[in-house]
């Protein structure tokens, strides 16, 4: 059995201290909840541990890739799971909402793994999912999964929404794009050490746009080095990995291919 390998904390030297070429990005902090603190073409934000993003100014928590019911929909095609990833990702869903307590909550598209799977929904995972939009607003932004959005469930459908000097939406698009925050893609680093390597599921940004993690418990992983996001970097990015209870800032250099 290999030892880990370790992952320099926030604003410590490390895995982490080789920055990007992106001076924006290079200007984070830690948050006290563990997460990284950093401004997106110029709005304050945090990327939580849990992998969702924490706009201040606004109260906004984001997430992306949801896919609920992903387990139900494989099993349709005879692919048997175990049948829990809809209440795992609402689980981790309610304690970000309680840790938070934002006055707007936006998923950030496919947010189901397919058009069907609002019927699949189990009676009382409905109700939670409904409950999260007491108190606050909550936008459905749509993504290739779930174009159409919920048919039973509250809250707003969109295309995409602009909030501060962000435009939120599913898929990011190539070029510059200041402001961005989108998910599709389920980046994912790949640090490796004298111990082996480790792959997590991170945030990417380079201060101007940030992509984030998928949230769904089901959702995998596309490594941050894939050629799918070239398009979006002018400068290297930043990877912010999920840790246990931690973001870990990661130099571009530090990270490799699978």
């Amino acid at each position: 059995m290999t030892s880990p390998v370790k992952l320099a904390p926030p604003g410590h030297p490390g895995q982490g201290a080789e920055a990007p070429l992106s001076k924006d990005a290079t200007r984070f902090r830690a948050s006290p909840c563990g997460g990284v603190a950093l401004a997106v073409n110029g709005t304050e934000v945090v990327l939580r541990a849990s992998g969702a993003l924490h706009v201040r100014g606004s109260n906004a928590l984001l997430v992306a890739d949801l896919h609920f019911e992903k387990g139900s929909a494989y099993a349709t095609r005879g692919q048997l799971l175990p049948p829990y990833d809809t209440r795992e990702t609402l689980a981790r869903l309610e304690r970000e909402v309680a840790a938070v307590a934002p006055h707007l909550l936006v998923f950030l598209g496919d947010s189901f793994h397919d058009g069907a799977a609002e019927d699949r929904l189990a009676a009382d995972d409905a109700v939670r999912l409904a409950a999260l939009a007491s108190g606050r607003t909550l936008v459905w932004v749509v993504g290739n999964h779930d174009a159409d959005g919920p048919r039973a469930l509250p809250g707003e459908i969109a295309d995409e929404m602009t909030l501060e000097s962000l435009v939120l939406r599913h898929e990011p698009q190539p070029g510059t794009q200041p402001g961005e925050c989108a998910g599709h893609l389920h980046p994912a680093a790949k640090v490796a050490g004298r111990g082996g390597a480790v792959r997590r599921r991170c945030f990417v940004t380079d201060g101007s746009r940030v992509v984030l993690p998928a949230f769904g418990a089901y959702a995998g992983g596309l490594n941050v080095k894939d050629e799918a996001f070239r398009p979006l970097f002018a400068a290297r990015p930043m990877a912010a990995a999920l840790g246990t209870g931690r973001v870990h800032a990661i130099g571009w250099r530090s990270l490799v291919g699978d």
